[in-house]
């Protein structure tokens, strides 16, 4: 099952994506116990599996890493997992 009940909302969490919708996932990651890590790139939209449970984020945000925790259903990781996220190509950044 999806768990879209995202953490309460923070400050600040707009500049990390937000919940996505089941039908616009463009992959899926499963975390494992010993994921550190995940590389996305901005404008993806990632179903994240853990056990059986998953969640849906869109990320359309600003920020270039951080703690997924920060975004996934309160409880559903046991451990720290870091989001990097890579510029969308169809954006180039302008100097």
């Amino acid at each position: 099952p999806v768990d879209n009940s995202a953490a309460p909302r923070e400050a600040g969490l707009d500049l990390l994506g937000s919940p996505g919708a089941a039908s616009m996932v463009t992959r899926t990651i499963a975390i494992k116990p010993d994921t550190k890590y995940v590389n996305v790139t901005g404008g993806e939209v990632i179903r994240f599996e853990v056990g059986t449970r998953s969640f849906v984020w869109n990320f359309s945000g600003q920020r270039s890493s951080f703690d997924l925790a920060r975004v996934a259903p309160p409880s559903l990781l046991d451990h720290k997992v870091t989001a990097y996220v890579a510029p969308n190509p169809m954006y180039p950044r302008r100097h």
